[in-house]
């Protein structure tokens, strides 16, 4: 452990820089925005419509994963970024990669959403 903290004050650090990462995102990540927009409002709907805790879960894990792979996909963005503005084939593929990575994750919320409403 490099900072040496551990158990509980490893936990609480642990919290504060997640919720600090997290509210940068939630400001200034359209994507993000946009995810936690359709979270907000589509978890509600998800206990409505869906008929058993497994479809609940469908629903509702699915729009998570979609912004846990966007996070992922900032994450990647901002590395590179950091590296430098130049183009860089290596930097354009890692960032390419993370949207089609985006882009999976709609497909899952799209066949959850589909596939529960319609069966």
């Amino acid at each position: 452990m490099a900072d040496g903290l551990k158990g509980i004050a490893r936990l609480k650090r642990a919290m504060r820089v997640t919720s600090k990462a997290f509210a940068w995102a939630a400001k200034n990540e359209e994507a993000v925005q946009l995810e936690l927009l359709g979270l907000f409002f589509l978890t509600p709907l998800a206990f409505w419509l869906g008929d058993s805790a497994v479809e609940r879960v469908l629903l509702i894990g699915s729009l998570l994963l979609l912004l846990l792979v966007e996070l992922l996909n900032s994450a990647i963005e901002s590395a590179i970024d950091r590296i430098g503005p130049e183009h860089h084939e290596l930097s354009g593929r890692a960032k390419d990669l993370g949207s089609a990575a985006v882009f999976v994750a709609m497909l899952i919320v799209a066949l959850s959403w589909g596939l529960v409403l319609l069966g």
